[in-house]
């Protein structure tokens, strides 16, 4: 892992994490416990902070960061963000899942209980209300989400990547 202390802000991180050689984490970042960085993510807090909460995994290639003077990044608990994901300066609740390369700006907010489909892109400043899948380019919601798809596929996924970070350690 590459992490790398500046402006005088050094990463934070909870117990039981999991980092990838490869992943990067700079400045302003601070992540709970039982989290995973998996190979290429980056989390570059140096315009502004990034905040995660337990249990958040960012799979491969997943780039999270934010806009100086206007848009941290918040990310809850229990969240997947799926490889090539771009999360930017926007707020993730909890219980949600990222689809691999969606891209999320500025001031979005997804609210718990949500899916953002793979290839999705949210336009500055999307809500994605809670219980509901957004898909497509720009991003709309497609469907509302069942207790099936939310275990099936939002908790699944979670519950594998604290998984499969066990092989690593």
């Amino acid at each position: 892992m590459i992490l790398r202390e500046l402006n005088g802000k050094l990463p934070k991180y909870g117990e039981n994490c999991f980092f990838a050689e490869t992943a990067t984490l700079v400045g302003d970042v601070e992540m709970g416990d039982d989290c995973s960085l998996w190979y290429g993510a980056v989390l570059r807090g140096d315009v502004h902070y990034i905040k995660l909460g337990n249990k958040v995994n960012v799979q491969d290639n997943a780039t999270i960061h934010g806009t100086y003077q206007k848009a941290p990044t918040n990310i809850g608990n229990n969240v997947s963000i799926g490889h090539n994901a771009v999360v930017h300066g926007c707020t993730i609740h909890d219980n949600v899942l990222i689809g691999m390369g969606a891209i999320i700006l500025d001031g979005c907010v997804i609210e718990p209980y949500s899916i953002v489909a793979a290839g999705a892109v949210l336009t500055k400043n999307t809500v994605v209300p809670s219980g509901t899948v957004y898909a497509g380019t720009p991003a709309k919601k497609i469907k509302d989400i069942g207790p099936d798809l939310l275990k099936g596929e939002v908790q699944r996924i979670a519950e594998s990547y604290l998984k499969y970070s066990g092989w690593y350690k």
